[in-house]
């Protein structure tokens, strides 16, 4: 391991709660995560009452450790006063940073606390450069990138970027693109977009002969950060707020260790928390079957091994802050004691020394007695002491002046805030609702499925397979949407840039975008950008901040109920997905992939079992990555129905035949199958 000579990025730790913050500081993290009581993605972590808050970003500030907090979560309309009340709380703390994944979050930041820096989360599935850029636009100073990118794709996003980014280098991998995981929503009703994954992946689903088909073994990085650092990433993120303190100790002991290119102990990191070891599959570019594992009993076992001595590693408090100090002490006169951290300064006074009997303090004994910082984050190598000659200075006396130095300067260490804009209180008023049922647009997974209908107001098809099928529709190309992948990795930007060029010029003029990156490049190439269901709308707010990047309309995410539908209206139309399996996953390591990657899979026919029997279809979109369908569709036929501009029925594994009989019967008020889902529109979102 060679240590990089690029700037030193940041070591960044989870902290889940008290014992994990106090595991981060003193085993030497430059910065930590971690969420107030409500609003961040880990809400089953123990996380910080809003005393303890206060108290943890002071233990941060005083140590010179950047407190990053989390606001990671989706919104509802209703939830704004409670929103802003955790945002004064992060702005009067003095927080350094906040990580959000809702654009509402975002926009309330910029309102209310203009100076506290913006950090945009794994959530929100960043993962080329043109949606780094759009975040940058918008006013984000870092955009954490997705977990399943590769050092080549890193670097080129960071090289352009114009922000901070910061890559996971070790914990646990998500099996779906971080944002993109609606399973444990549909299956039990808790979102992972809003914190409260229930990691239903992690059971024992199948592919032919694959058990555990949707785990991944935990990510590793520490062989890599030296060129990590070369490629200009800022921050190096540890994932575990629900993990143990001696589980953050290690990791960021051994983070440290390995960016300075020195052995670490990767066997008691291995112990103290993996699934079946580590894979650096994504970074390295080998997406395969290697990638796969699961928490074992040996796993599990392992870790009772190494606690005990993990625990040494956040024993004592690291000296991270030098002090200049300087005594005087003369006849007559109080006893100065002056301390610097060379930003603030304190000076306490105490008593006038006393005429020594026997023996006077030497500069050398009062020096030494200063230095005595143990227990506390600084060091003072040599103090300057000045004593009059025949002077004495008793020990308490000396500690006494130490000790109250030490906590005026401690105090002001700590002294940071953002101020709180108060503003006008925030007016969304609902656009006007449109009268009578939602236009009814079509979206096909092939071309094959295509049908045209007279009550079929819009008809959406994949981009690339629309150009390449674009003889065949020329006359009803007006009447199409082209839709951009959900992810666009950095080698696919250019290719997607002279397809949008392409569809331009055969007339097409409306794309749908499912990601922030997709959103900026369709505004580039002077098309309207349609804002699809996986930007993740649950608000007003959000849906106002999209309009005002330039798209049109919106769908809601399918985790927004509809008794929240008419509050969400805005200057644009607005609809919902009435009908189709849910997309629940987006997978770049698709389960079907063994050690050789894709091998002779077709794409076609393929399915991961749960443990009940159900077959989960698996989609495959181009080899570039698949999609994991709810074997359940859901639909919409007699529910009562928000008042919408459209409605879209998402046609995937249909026959055409199939799918123009579902979209009759639809038309019709009746259910198409006797087995349909009602997902979550009729639920109360946790």
């Amino acid at each position: 391991m060679t240590p990089s000579t690029s700037p030193t990025p940041e070591i960044l730790a989870p902290a889940g709660g008290r014992e994990q913050l106090t595991a981060a500081l003193l085993s030497g993290a430059d910065a930590v995560y971690f969420g107030a009581s409500d609003f961040n993605a880990r809400r089953n972590a123990e996380n910080f009452t809003d005393e303890d808050f206060y108290e943890a970003v002071k233990a941060c500030r005083v140590r010179g450790v950047k407190a990053h907090i989390t606001l990671n979560t989706l919104i509802l309309n209703g939830e704004t006063d409670r929103l802003l009340r955790t945002l004064r709380l992060v702005a009067e703390s003095g927080a350094d940073a906040v990580i959000v994944q809702d654009l509402a979050v975002a926009a309330l930041v910029k309102r209310h606390v203009p100076t506290l820096p913006l950090h945009a989360s794994t959530q929100m599935a960043v993962h080329n450069l043109a949606g780094v850029k759009l975040l940058r636009d918008m006013g984000f100073a870092r955009v954490v990138l997705a977990r399943e990118l590769s050092l080549k794709e890193i670097a080129a996003i960071t090289k352009d970027a114009g922000v901070e980014t910061e890559v996971f280098v070790h914990g646990a991998h998500c099996m779906s693109a971080s944002g993109l995981c609606y399973l444990s929503a549909m299956l039990g009703g808790r979102s992972g977009n809003r914190g409260l994954c229930a990691q239903p992946c992690r059971l024992d689903f199948k592919n032919g002969q694959r058990g555990h088909a949707l785990s991944l073994k935990d990510l590793s990085l520490l062989d890599h950060l030296g060129d990590l650092a070369e490629a200009g990433v800022s921050s190096f993120k540890i994932e575990g707020r629900m993990k143990r303190p001696e589980y953050v100790a290690a990791a960021v002991t051994a983070c440290k260790q390995a960016l300075a290119g020195e052995h670490y102990d990767a066997e008691s990191l291995r112990a103290v928390f993996s699934r079946s070891g580590f894979t650096d599959g994504y970074y390295a570019g080998k997406v395969n079957g290697d990638m796969f594992g699961y928490r074992k009993k040996e796993d599990v076992e392992a870790a009772a091994g190494v606690l005990a001595g993990l625990r040494a590693l956040y024993k004592d408090e690291p000296k991270r802050v030098s002090l200049g100090m300087r005594l005087t002490a003369a006849e007559g006169e109080p006893t100065a004691l002056f301390v610097s951290d060379g930003e603030r300064e304190v000076t306490v006074t105490g008593p006038a020394p006393e005429r020594a009997l026997n023996a006077p303090t030497s500069p050398e004994k009062a020096a030494a007695a200063l230095a005595k910082l143990g227990g506390t984050p600084y060091a003072c190598a040599s103090p300057e002491v000045s004593v009059g000659e025949g002077l004495l200075l008793p020990a308490s006396a000396l500690n006494a002046l130490r000790r109250e130095a030490v906590e005026k300067l401690s105090a002001l260490r700590a002294e940071k805030h953002h101020a709180y804009v108060e503003g006008e209180p925030l007016s969304l008023t609902p656009g006007p609702a449109p009268a009578g049922a939602p236009a009814m647009r079509l979206r096909f997974q092939t071309e094959t499925q295509v049908f045209d209908h007279p009550k079929a107001e819009k008809l959406i098809l994949n981009a690339d397979k629309l150009l390449a099928a674009a003889d065949r529709f020329k006359d009803l190309l007006p009447k199409f949407a082209a839709e951009l992948p959900v992810l666009i990795y950095p080698g696919d930007e250019e290719k997607t840039r002279q397809t949008l060029a392409s569809l331009k010029a055969l007339g097409v003029r409306e794309i749908l975008c499912e990601n922030v990156g997709a959103v900026r490049l369709t505004l580039e190439a002077g098309l309207t950008p349609l804002g699809g269901m996986h930007l993740n709308l649950t608000n007003a707010l959000a849906v106002r901040e999209t309009e005002r990047l330039g798209v049109t309309d919106n769908t809601l995410s399918f985790e927004c109920p509809f008794l929240q539908f008419d509050a969400c209206r805005g200057d644009g139309k607005l609809g919902f997905v009435g009908w189709g399996h849910l997309p629940l996953m987006r997978l770049r390591a698709c389960p079907n992939r063994g050690k050789t990657g894709c091998g002779a899979c077709k794409g076609e026919g393929v399915t991961v079992k749960d443990r009940r029997g159900d077959d989960f279809p698996l989609l495959c979109e181009g080899r570039r990555f698949s999609t994991l369908l709810n074997p359940v569709p859901l639909c919409v036929t007699g529910l009562k129905l928000p008042r919408a501009d459209f409605m879209t029925l998402y046609f995937t594994v249909e026959p055409r035949k199939d799918a123009l009989a579902v979209f009759e019967a639809v038309l019709r008020g009746e259910k198409p199958v006797p087995a349909v889902t009602a997902g979550l529109y009729n639920k109360t979102l946790q």
